[in-house]
């Protein structure tokens, strides 16, 4: 695709030729520039907030020694925003051969339990499980609970009846997560982890507008399903591996109310 004329993007952005590299999960707008070394969010007004979210969170990450996207600009227009970050190098994990998996799988588990090691009391971001049960009320009561999001299970159910499901199970999850409570990506997916091509060591996690202070088992679900998914061939070993491989015991009951929690929170 050829880059796009000056006159298509935002002030902020035209000292440079840009084209399109897609859309978020929020729909945003987003860019890279011509020679590849930057990626811009570009967004309307109605999530301005969001991805003033995913700024603060980056900054705040990167000053934890986290390897995220780099803060090189940020425009809030009055009609929308735009967020320019430096290019993390490196290749979706998602990406990798069928026999680099394992490989992947322990660098990958590797980088998350880094970011979990981060102390707690220093992050100031929110996003344990009252926090988000208390956005899929929102977007369920809202009727904005995108069908594809959705586990497969979940496909045939109504939004309402699966949230009240999960909700009759909300004094056991929060009594949980207080001795598990480490700082989370927020949406750990094998896309949002970058590797090195040729020594698959991670080089960066990107997309960190959820980040925050949750049960280490949200990450932790999200990732395991994720990566059943894109290497079905390879599900009995992830799931077996998880635990040793990520240093820490973990409960399967909590895997699944996470999974089944965060497709009611994109909205």
């Amino acid at each position: 695709m050829e880059p796009s004329p000056a006159a298509h993007v935002p002030g902020l952005l035209r000292d440079d030729a840009w084209r399109e590299a897609g859309s978020g999960e929020s729909s945003a707008r987003v860019l890279v520039s011509a020679d590849g070394s930057r990626y811009a969010k570009v967004v309307g007004p109605d999530q301005v907030a969001s991805l003033a979210d995913e700024r603060d969170r980056a900054l705040w990450a990167a000053s934890r020694g986290i390897a995220v996207p780099e803060v090189l600009a940020w425009e809030d227009t009055g009609e929308g925003a735009v967020l320019v970050t430096r290019t993390v190098p490196g290749v979706p994990a998602d990406t990798v051969r069928p026999d680099q998996v394992d490989r992947a799988w322990t660098n990958v588990l590797a980088a998350a339990r880094t970011l979990h090691d981060l102390p707690v009391d220093g992050c100031p971001f929110d996003r344990s499980l009252d926090a988000m049960v208390a956005l899929a009320r929102d977007v369920v009561d809202g009727g904005r609970v995108h069908a594809e999001f959705l586990r497969p299970e979940q496909e045939s159910r109504d939004p309402v009846d699966l949230l009240a499901e999960l909700t009759t199970e909300l004094p056991t999850r929060r009594e949980q997560q207080v001795a598990d409570l480490v700082v989370c990506h927020g949406d750990l997916c094998l896309p949002n982890v970058l590797l090195d091509p040729e020594t698959l060591e991670v080089r960066g996690l990107v997309d960190v507008g959820r980040l925050g202070v949750a049960d280490r088992h949200a990450d932790l679900a999200l990732l395991l399903a994720n990566a059943q998914d894109t290497w079905p061939e390879h599900a009995r070993a992830l799931e077996e591996t998880l635990a040793p491989r990520y240093g820490s015991p973990v409960d399967p009951g909590r895997l699944r109310f996470h999974l089944e929690l965060d497709p009611l929170t994109w909205g």
